[in-house]
């Protein structure tokens, strides 16, 4: 089954060109099904290329995805054009009394600064709270995860000395959770990070469980059972290019930026990179949307309760 996203969004387009299956609302209305409503708490600078690689990888499952793109409600972004976001998004306050089966909130490049500096930490902290009445599950991604799993359990972010950048194996720490069903023993993630969490910090935490970790850049996923969520700290939603893009990006503006390790054939920036993750990728929101799939209530007005 498709994704369901408007037929003018980018996102349609892009990914009916790649063969992924995609509906206009039109379309839906036809299906006597209830389609899992998503939601795509978008906190990247550049929202249209993460709306394209969040949708790729909900929207290849057998199920009808309704897709809601969020934004928070105050912050306003300076790198997508203010029609883009007025005609796609809602803002949080508007969708506030609405339920969801999934969330999906994303990082965000403000990593030097301390959780409560943030701008819209207030109304974020709100979001997370939330979740737990008006969500079913949430995915914290990369910067997100890090706050939510700061906000539930009080784990702290630490500053790296160097930026974690490249691709990286990471281990199968729980090859009997389904959320890890179909995973090897090990995939490469791509890292892009000046920020960890610790595996000790998280181990203090008895709720919480490291699904996948790395002896060089530390826990990835780990599974919260308590608040419904998963929180991952790497980017499995990545494209081909786009490790390469911040390469590029840092080198033309003279910031100081190491090669993405393992990212590059013979890390060699002038041959084009090899995507070795995109298969794992997809196993995992797969498996996150096919776990929502079986445990959400049929009546969504049931969600939370």
């Amino acid at each position: 089954m498709p994704i369901k996203i408007p037929s003018d969004l980018p996102a349609y387009s892009v990914l009916k060109n790649e063969g992924v299956m995609v509906m206009s609302p039109d379309q839906a209305a036809r299906q006597d099904i209830r389609p899992l409503r998503i939601g795509l708490l978008n906190l990247m600078p550049k929202k249209i290329q993460t709306e394209n690689q969040f949708a790729r990888l909900i929207g290849a499952t057998p199920l009808q995805i309704e897709l809601s793109l969020i934004r928070m409600s105050e912050h306003r972004t300076r790198n997508t054009a203010a029609e883009h976001m007025a005609e796609f998004y809602r803002p949080f306050q508007e969708v506030k009394d609405d339920k969801f089966d999934g969330l999906i909130i994303t990082g965000a490049p403000i990593e030097h600064l301390d959780f409560p500096d943030v701008t819209y930490w207030e109304e974020i902290s709100e979001i997370f709270d939330w979740t737990q009445t008006n969500v079913h599950s949430t995915f914290g991604v990369c910067w997100g995860g890090m706050a939510m799993i700061n906000h539930f359990h009080g784990v702290k972010k630490h500053m790296l000395e160097a930026k974690a950048f490249g691709c990286f194996r990471h281990k199968n720490l729980a090859q009997s959770s389904p959320f890890l069903r179909g995973f090897s023993d090990d995939c490469v993630i791509p890292v892009s990070r000046w920020t960890e969490m610790r595996q000790d910090e998280i181990d203090a935490a008895p709720s919480l469980k490291t699904l996948l970790g790395s002896d060089e850049v530390g826990p990835c996923l780990v599974e919260d059972p308590e608040h419904r969520a998963l929180y991952i700290f790497n980017h499995f939603e990545y494209d081909s290019d786009t490790l390469k893009q911040e390469y590029d990006r840092d080198v033309a503006q003279g910031t100081p930026i190491n090669v993405p390790a393992n990212y590059y054939p013979d890390d060699d920036p002038s041959r084009d990179p090899q995507n070795r993750w995109r298969s794992h990728a997809h196993l995992l929101y797969g498996n996150w949307i096919n776990e929502i799939y079986q445990s959400t209530p049929f009546d969504r007005s049931k969600i939370g309760t």
